[in-house]
C-alpha cells in the first residue's frame, strides 16, 4: 500500500534537517558556518536598528547632572559625564548604533586632565559660559550654542574660570572606532597641557573665508575648533531675508572643514537649523541615526508613522534622537526654534551609503 504523499514529503524533510544540522555540528569544528542559514538577517530590504527614537528633557534631568558634581570631582572621573544611553541598546555606551552621546559638567575652579585618543570629539554647549577647553595647544572660551570640535589624537583639556557650572554635549564616534578596533588612549604628565598659541588663533587664521597662503591639508579635521553660535545665528538670520525655506529642514546649515568644503569631522556630521515660527514640515527620513539638540525656543517631532507615531515635544536644551530610516516630522507653531544636530552621514556618504526620503505633511 503506498503511503500517502504528505507523510512521504514529511519524512524526507525530517531526514534531510537531520542531516544538515549534522553537517553545521561538522563543519563547525573548522570554524566555519553556512551563509544561507543566516542571509535574510544579514542583507536586509531596509535598516533594522536596535536604536529607539528617545527624548531627554533638561529639565528633568539638570538635578542629577549637579548631583554628580557632588559625588565625584572632574579629576577623580576624568571626564565627568553623564551618558545619553539609547533605551534599546542599554549598557552599550551608544546613543546611535555608531555614535556616543553624554552631558558634561565642570564646576568653577575645575579642570579636567588632559588627554587625547583616536576618537573624534564634539563639545556643544547646552548651559553655562566662561569655560573653556584647550586642544592641541590652543584654548578657546565656550559660550551656549558654540560648536567645538576635538580632532582625532590632539591633546585636549577643560576648566571653568567662570563663576557658574558649565554643561556641554559631548559626541564622539566611540562605537564606530570600537567596532574598527582602533581605539588607542594617552593621559599627559600634568593636568593642563602648555599653551602655545593665543586665544582664538584658529578662527581668526580659517574662520573668515581665508586661508594662510601656505596651508596645507594634512587632517581632514577642520582647523577651526571653535564655530562660535553668535556667527551660525547671524547666518541663519541673515538667509532668513531669502525666505528659501527647505519643507523639511526648515532653513539647515552644515558646519564644514575651510579648507576643504567638506564636514568639519570626518566620521560626524554637523548641523544647525532655524525652524520659523508656525512652520509644520514635511516627513523626513535618512538612513544616518540623527541626534537633535535645541538650542532656542519650542516645537515638537513626530517620530514614526501611523499608530507608532510618538510625539515628542521639546524645549531649549532638551535631547532627543531619530534611528535610521524613521521617518519624523518638525513642527514650530508657537515661535522660532533652533535645533543642533550631528550624525555619521560623512561616513556614510564617503562609502556610497547614504540615502533620504522626503514625503508630504
Amino acid at each position: 500500500m503506498t503511503q500517502h504523499p504528505s507523510i512521504d514529503r514529511t519524512q524526507t524533510d525530517s531526514g534531510v534537517m537531520q542531516q544538515r544540522k549534522a553537517y553545521y555540528d561538522r563543519i563547525g569544528q573548522h570554524k566555519l558556518a553556512p551563509l544561507w542559514e543566516v542571509l535574510h538577517g544579514l542583507v536586509i530590504p531596509q535598516p533594522k536598528s536596535a536604536c529607539q527614537p528617545a527624548l531627554w528633557h533638561y529639565a528633568d534631568i539638570r538635578d542629577e547632572i549637579m548631583e554628580a558634581g557632588r559625588l565625584i570631582t572632574a579629576k577623580e572621573a576624568e571626564r565627568r559625564v553623564l551618558i545619553l544611553e539609547n533605551p534599546g541598546m542599554p549598557g552599550q555606551s551608544r546613543i546611535t548604533t555608531s555614535l556616543y552621546a553624554g552631558l558634561q559638567l565642570i564646576l568653577p575652579g575645575e579642570v579636567a586632565p588632559s588627554h587625547r585618543h583616536t576618537q573624534s570629539a564634539l563639545r556643544f554647549v547646552v548651559e553655562g559660559s566662561g569655560a573653556f577647553t584647550a586642544v592641541d595647544g590652543e584654548k578657546t572660551i565656550m559660550e551656549e550654542g558654540d560648536f567645538i570640535i576635538t580632532p582625532s589624537w590632539t591633546w585636549h583639556d577643560h576648566g571653568n574660570d567662570s563663576d557658574r557650572p558649565m554643561v556641554w554635549m559631548d559626541g564622539l564616534d566611540i562605537p564606530l572606532v570600537q567596532a574598527l578596533d582602533c581605539s588607542f588612549s594617552e593621559k599627559f604628565p600634568e593636568d593642563s597641557q602648555p599653551l602655545s598659541k593665543p586665544t582664538g588663533d584658529s578662527l581668526a587664521r580659517y574662520g573668515a573665508g581665508l586661508l594662510p597662503v601656505d596651508h596645507e591639508v594634512t587632517t581632514p579635521t577642520s582647523p577651526v575648533f571653535n564655530y562660535p553660535y553668535r556667527r551660525t545665528r547671524e547666518a541663519l538670520e541673515t538667509m532668513r531675508r531669502a525666505e528659501q525655506w527647505d519643507a523639511c529642514h526648515g532653513l539647515k546649515l552644515q558646519y564644514v572643514n575651510p579648507a576643504t568644503g567638506q564636514s568639519a569631522m570626518p566620521t560626524i556630521g554637523t548641523f544647525m537649523q532655524l525652524l520659523p515660527k508656525g512652520f509644520d514640515g514635511a516627513t523626513y527620513r535618512s538612513s544616518d541615526a540623527t541626534v537633535f539638540s535645541v538650542v532656542e525656543g519650542t516645537g515638537h517631532t513626530m517620530v514614526g508613522e501611523g499608530d507608532a507615531a510618538q510625539r515628542f515635544d521639546w524645549g531649549k536644551r532638551d535631547t532627543f534622537v531619530i534611528p535610521s530610516w524613521v521617518p519624523y516630522r518638525h513642527v514650530a507653531p508657537d515661535g522660532d526654534a533652533v535645533v543642533f544636530s550631528f550624525s555619521d552621514r560623512p561616513v556614510q556618504k564617503v562609502l556610497g551609503l547614504w540615502r533620504e526620503s522626503r514625503g508630504n505633511r
